[in-house]
């Protein structure tokens, strides 16, 4: 069964405007059916649309009773090829790292190599996706759910994820297409193809592809970054209406997303290093005033994520938990953030493997330092607090007015995620619908429309609605790894031989200086 784009196209486009009619139907039934008197409008929609997230997590995690505590088979497909392939590929998350760094460095700039961004902005703007509230709020969701402990084994499959990341960026560089506008286009729904077809799968590959891209529709709905930013702001300033901060959010994100991935990356190229800057100075601040707590707060976590009464279900509770946190943070195994690393400039595939590998060291070197304070500062032990309000009451302790500062961090976290993602949901509604201009615009206009129930959503509707859309992501995807392992690894042998003998050539620049 060859793909046929055109075809399948034009498919879509009458099959999902069928699948909007009804979905549009069944909410203006929902909504208006609700009692109005004395309600405000944000409570009425937030109440309509906050079971779609709890029945979409009903079907998908499905369980199995391990030790006592029924663990999510979507979460066990998630963690074997972590460690498969951190395996595989010889710990190339550890073997791999001073490369990584050379290449961010620019030992290996290639001005000429087509691309869209340099491999430093492909890098910045995957990480605006992986790098935010996944960190401050994730975080602090994970804790209140599985206890401190369940951050340790989120650091430890963090790490291990970094060799999943090697291989998705990798073949979304290798299987990479130029349309006819010369704009480069990638990631799972054209690697799951190009790469299985290669081997001689070509009905694996499409129907591997179509369904990876069918379900990474609804994560068009940024609702969790939506969410969270506007916690925070009502916790610091009391501002009530979701649904005006919805609309000023989807305002600015239209602003920025009409230039596509140049004026995006330009964006996050600043906004990343600054964010987190800011955040980091201020969360050693609070360790330094902390300072003599630190050694516990480390025996905390440990014994935490080691004692069987730590969390309702013990260890295997706080893995679980730490999983699901660990893939929303880093996204490994989604194939989501290969979107951007494909419009790297680089003629090497591996190269730009290198460069991904390195996102979920960085994600959990700033998720790290979050648990650290909250559990420094004993913020997890506040009563009724579940999300980024944890995160806010730790700096509270050190700055009474930090919480105002979290607002803006979190408001930029949000704003530098959804920006990302809506250039990676752009390329798949336009493999699936077709890159005309009509075609773009409804894309533009209906993800920006679809920010702003986030705000009026409860914060475990969210957390569940997302968790359904990403975990979906990671079955087509981490099947076409599988398959194309012994690809990648033929690839990075040839490419470690090839710089070992100097044949790729770094930089005059830094070569002079050498």
């Amino acid at each position: 069964m060859e793909l046929n784009l055109p075809k399948l196209q034009r498919f879509m486009r009458w099959f999902w405007s069928a699948i909007g009619v009804f979905l549009l139907g069944w909410f203006l039934v929902e909504f208006f059916g609700k009692d109005f008197e004395g309600r405000r409008v944000d409570d009425v929609l937030g109440e309509t649309l906050g079971p779609v997230g709890a029945w979409m997590a009903d079907k998908i995690f499905q369980t199995v009773p391990i030790n006592g505590v029924e663990v999510e088979l979507i979460v066990i497909w998630m963690l074997i090829p972590m460690f498969f392939f951190t395996v595989y590929y010889g710990f190339i998350n550890i073997r791999g790292f001073k490369h990584s760094i050379d290449i961010l460095k620019g030992r290996f700039i290639d001005d000429t190599a087509p691309g869209d961004v340099s491999q430093i902005q492909a890098l910045t703007t995957a990480l605006s996706g992986t790098v935010g509230l996944g960190n401050i709020a994730g975080v602090a969701i994970a804790i209140a759910m599985g206890g401190p402990g369940a951050t340790f084994w989120m650091f430890l499959i963090s790490l291990a994820a970094m060799a999943v990341k090697f291989s998705e960026c990798t073949l979304a560089v290798k299987y990479r297409i130029t349309n006819s506008q010369g704009m480069i286009s990638g990631g799972p729904m054209y690697y799951l193809y190009y790469g299985l077809k290669n081997r001689g799968l070509v009905t694996l590959g499409t129907i591997l592809s179509v369904t990876y891209a069918v379900f990474t529709l609804p994560s068009i709905m940024q609702f969790v970054q939506v969410n969270q930013a506007f916690s925070q702001l009502k916790a610091a300033t009391g501002f009530q209406s979701g649904l005006i901060f919805g609309i000023v959010l989807a305002v600015l994100t239209a602003i920025v997303i009409i230039g596509g991935i140049k004026s995006i990356a330009k964006v996050t190229v600043r906004l990343v290093p600054l964010m987190a800057g800011i955040y980091l100075l201020a969360a050693l601040v609070v360790i330094g005033v902390n300072l003599g707590e630190v050694p516990a707060a480390f025996t905390i976590i440990f014994k935490s994520a080691f004692a069987p009464g730590a969390v309702e279900g013990g260890i295997i509770g706080a893995i679980v938990v730490g999983m699901r946190r660990a893939i929303y943070s880093t996204e490994a195994g989604l194939g989501s953030s290969t979107i951007a690393h494909a419009a790297a400039k680089t003629r090497e595939p591996v190269s730009e493997g290198f460069v991904g590998l390195m996102e979920p060291f960085i994600d959990t070197l700033i998720g790290m330092v979050t648990a650290i304070i909250i559990v420094l500062t004993g913020a997890y032990l506040a009563p009724g607090l579940e999300d980024i309000q944890i995160t806010s009451l730790a700096f509270e302790s050190v700055f009474s007015w930090f919480p105002w500062v979290l607002a803006l961090a979190a408001f930029l976290f949000a704003f530098s995620t959804i920006i990302s993602w809506s250039y990676y949901i752009e390329k798949v509604w336009t493999f699936l619908f077709g890159d005309t201009r009509w075609s773009v615009i409804s894309f533009k206009t209906f993800f920006c429309i679809m920010l702003i129930p986030g705000a009026v959503m409860k914060t475990e509707h969210v957390v569940d609605f997302i968790d359904s859309v990403f975990f979906l992501l990671a079955i087509p995807n981490i099947i076409g790894l599988y398959f194309m392992a012994p690809e990648i690894k033929a690839d990075l042998k040839d490419y470690m031989a090839r710089l070992k003998a100097g044949k790729i050539p770094m930089t005059n620049t830094v070569t002079k200086k050498a």
